[in-house]
């Protein structure tokens, strides 16, 4: 590992370990902090405002780590995380929450997207499947951890401390970057013209057949983020982290043993059958409706974001140009935000709180996800033919 990835690779994965921490810390309690504020029915807002304000800092923070630097966008999406994290405490409405919520997402927008670009940077062109799961591995392990650990500090704690919890855990990754270097060559000064966005800046044209795969999968995860939560307090869990703590677990599991398959048999192939699995996991978790059928449909969900996720950056990579990979990341995170936003719609237009609801934003799930497995294998065939004509 030493001789193939460098020091800065690592500070990196920890750092982003320690933000997605941090971040996700709050997110099993949230459907219940709206409860208590008297906004049960607009639990769907809480991953949708978020998912627009991060869609919206994309290009912004896809063009400045090309141009400022990785390092200056990482930055600012950590200080932003940790004001909004702190913020929280001092809620009274359900106004003035879903206001934070939109704010927050500008971290999402920004701190992600400088760390992909640097990473993109510094990793060896013939591993970045490999490194992309080691990457990917970081990543959920922070999911993971937070929603794991959040609903624990809630119950033993209060709101309170947990989101000083959070903001503290977000202070950890500031401090991993700082150790960091820059990896962008050349570096300019901030200024107001950097703020100004075309379309060059808003797509990486060359990325978008990877973003397509991207959005779609991301209605997936976007329905998962509102509505498990509940199927956890239906199923009587208390711990509302419950499903990810199973999902963390299976997905470093697969991505351990399947990290290096994409640089072998290539990217599309590995997402057809990573998506494949994805759709087995959305028909699973619409008919769940047991402890063990739950276990079971967040550890099929694991395997099959262990199999897509490195896959898809690592293609991200493969397909952007070296000289706008922030922007190539940019686009990337765009179709991942674009992908929340439309499953927090989907819960916001078909789940009514009950277990029927939960059944038709599932299934709606994997319909769009078979449609991303559709346009894989379109690809896959177009690119046999190419090779043997």
């Amino acid at each position: 590992m030493k001789s193939r990835y460098s020091r800065n690779f690592w500070i990196v994965c920890f750092a982003m370990f320690f933000f997605m921490t941090g971040f996700n810390l709050i997110m099993p309690e949230l459907n219940n902090f709206i409860t208590n504020l008297g906004g049960e029915n607009q639990k769907g807002l809480i991953i949708l405002l978020f998912s627009i304000s991060a869609g919206i800092s994309r290009p912004f923070s896809g063009k400045i780590a090309d141009i400022v630097g990785r390092k200056w966008v990482m930055y600012a999406g950590i200080i932003c995380s940790f004001i909004i994290c702190l913020s929280y405490s001092f809620v009274d409405s359900i106004l003035f929450f879903l206001i934070l919520r939109f704010l927050h997402g500008f971290s999402a927008g920004f701190a992600p997207t400088g760390a992909t670009a640097l990473l993109t940077d510094v990793i060896p062109d013939q591993a970045r499947g490999t490194a992309m799961g080691i990457w990917g591995t970081f990543i959920s392990l922070g999911i993971g951890v937070g929603q794991s650990l959040g609903s624990w500090i809630y119950q033993a704690f209060g709101f309170e401390v947990l989101f000083m919890s959070a903001a503290f855990i977000t202070c950890i990754s500031f401090i991993m970057v700082t150790i960091a270097q820059e990896s962008l060559q050349v570096q300019e000064k901030i200024s107001i013209q950097h703020l100004k966005i075309t379309w060059k800046d808003v797509f990486e044209p060359n990325v978008l057949p990877a973003a397509f795969v991207m959005f779609l999968t991301a209605i997936c995860s976007g329905i998962i983020f509102v509505v498990t939560p509940d199927i956890s307090g239906m199923l009587h869990i208390e711990n509302k982290g419950f499903f990810f703590g199973f999902y963390v677990i299976s997905t470093i599991i697969i991505r351990l043993l399947t990290s290096s398959v994409s640089d072998r048999i290539g990217r599309p192939q590995t997402l057809i059958i990573g998506v494949s699995i994805l759709i087995a996991s959305m028909v699973l978790i619409a008919l769940v409706n047991s402890y063990v059928s739950y276990v079971i449909a967040a550890i099929v969900f694991g395997f099959a974001t262990g199999i897509s996720s490195p896959t898809l950056f690592a293609w991200t990579a493969d397909l952007s140009h070296k000289d706008r990979r922030g922007v190539g990341a940019g686009t990337m995170f765009l179709a991942l935000e674009f992908g929340i936003i439309a499953g927090s719609l989907i819960t916001l237009l078909v789940y009514d709180n009950s277990p029927a609801g939960v059944y038709r934003a599932f299934i709606i799930g994997a319909c769009s996800a078979l449609l991303a497995l559709s346009f894989l294998i379109y690809i896959t065939v177009k690119q046999y033919r190419k090779r043997i004509s």
